[in-house]
């Protein structure tokens, strides 16, 4: 095997074990840190070996087993860091009397320790961005993106994560079952994330990153059978599949993005949205709706109407307008600009999204100035568009994405008006 096939194949292997093979190393091991050094470890051992000796039968369990003995041989070098990973785990086992666990009811290793990072003594920011850099396997610039903050800021939590766990010796273990429903806001961000990177993947050549996107929705489903009774579980889970029923459509032949009102709506997935919509009635039902099910309602707008123009808006607005106090952020805002616009003209939306210029939250990120060029250009104020579609450029990190504002730019910058091949929205829920 070819040195540059062997790498492919690690790189491969690697993302899609990382999470259960990080699970297994710090749940045998107790330490986040040394986990991922032997893992990292063991993929090296793989580049130097598989060239040589092939691709072995389970490839995942060859990459556990290396990892294992090289933290074996890590803890038998360094007997103080043996001693201090003994001390913790002595001291889990005395705060953590016998009671109701939850092992046998968690499917999955990833989600047990999706669980653990989202401890309480863990600010929320610092519970995603730890989850998702070690467990989910997205690079520091991706959380980054997620958080809509700079890459310095996304790794610098990261690491304050870690210092945390370390200083103030959380255990690495399955909380109890009573302990669940507390953990579960972290677990539904953590997965929520996950899903939006692999929707509109914030850098690449691709638009969706569907390894991602089919992550996110296997463990939502593992959590949803966990915890049937959560609501906002259910509610996720309709999100991720109303928005995923999509994928098809939502790029032309070169990959470049489609806007709702072109997408062909036979490509979309009538089984995903059957099942979607179904959930978001069951997590609109019993109370006051969670922000996931709120936007999974938004969805379901979108997927019943038989085109843009016969979508209800007001309804949209409506839902928006409830979110906008459920779970408040700019993005939020955002969109239900975008949904004004398409409810009254781009004219009353713009005003909107005028007063989101000043939200340090979304400096850095290319949808306002991409959603404001797209009002502005319905308005024909093509000059002023284009100004918008150059900020937007200089923001984007996707390059089909790119691609779009590029033609949209072009149209706003020609002489007479052409029509662009398609394109994308700032609503999450309208591409």
């Amino acid at each position: 095997m070819s040195d540059g096939r062997a790498a492919g194949s690690v790189e491969a292997v690697f993302r899609e074990e990382r999470g259960r093979l990080l699970a297994a190393l710090v749940r045998q091991f107790g330490d986040l840190d040394l986990a991922e050094e032997v893992a990292s470890d063991a993929v090296t051992a793989a580049l130097e070996r598989w060239p040589v000796d092939g691709v072995p039968a389970r490839p995942g369990a060859w990459l556990l087993t290396t990892a294992r003995r090289r933290a074996v041989d890590v803890l038998r070098r360094d007997r103080a860091y043996a001693a201090r990973l003994a001390v913790l785990a002595a001291e889990a086992d005395r705060a953590e009397p016998p009671g109701p666990a939850v092992d046998d009811d968690v499917p999955d290793e990833r989600l047990r320790l999706f669980f653990t990072c989202c401890h309480p003594a863990l600010a929320p920011p610092d519970r995603v961005a730890l989850t998702l850099r070690c467990l989910a396997g997205l690079s520091t610039p991706e959380v980054a993106r997620a958080f809509l903050q700079p890459t310095a800021t996304a790794a610098q939590r990261i690491v304050r994560a870690k210092k945390k766990i370390r200083a103030a010796r959380i255990p690495f273990r399955v909380p109890q079952a009573h302990e669940l429903p507390d953990r579960l806001p972290g677990v539904l961000g953590v997965l929520y994330v996950i899903f939006t990177e692999g929707y509109a993947a914030s850098t690449g050549d691709d638009l969706v990153r569907a390894d991602l996107c089919a992550e996110a929705i296997r463990l939502t489903r593992i959590l949803r059978r966990l915890l049937p009774r959560e609501r906002e579980a259910a509610g996720l889970l309709a999100l991720m599949l109303l928005i995923d029923a999509r994928r098809a459509a939502r790029t032309g032949p070169d990959g470049t993005p489609v806007l709702l009102e072109h997408q062909d709506r036979a490509l979309w997935d009538p089984v995903a949205i059957a099942e979607g919509r179904s959930l978001v009635v069951e997590a609109l039902t019993g109370g006051t709706p969670g922000g996931y099910a709120l936007q999974a309602a938004i969805a379901a707008c979108h997927v019943e109407a038989a085109d843009v123009a016969t979508t209800d808006w007001p309804q949209v607005v409506a839902l928006y307008d409830v979110l906008a106090r459920v779970a408040p952020s700019p993005l939020v805002e955002l969109n239900r600009a975008v949904a004004v616009a398409m409810r009254d003209g781009p004219a009353a939306g713009l005003p909107l999204l005028d007063a989101l210029e000043g939200d340090r939250r979304l400096r850095g990120h290319h949808l306002l100035p991409a959603a404001r060029a797209d009002l502005l250009r319905r308005l024909d104020r093509r000059a002023e568009a284009a100004q918008a579609y150059r900020a937007a450029l200089e923001l984007v990190g996707n390059e089909p994405e790119r691609r779009y504002l590029r033609r949209r730019l072009a149209e706003v910058s020609s002489p007479t008006p052409r029509p662009a091949a398609g394109g994308s929205s700032a609503a999450p829920g309208a591409g």
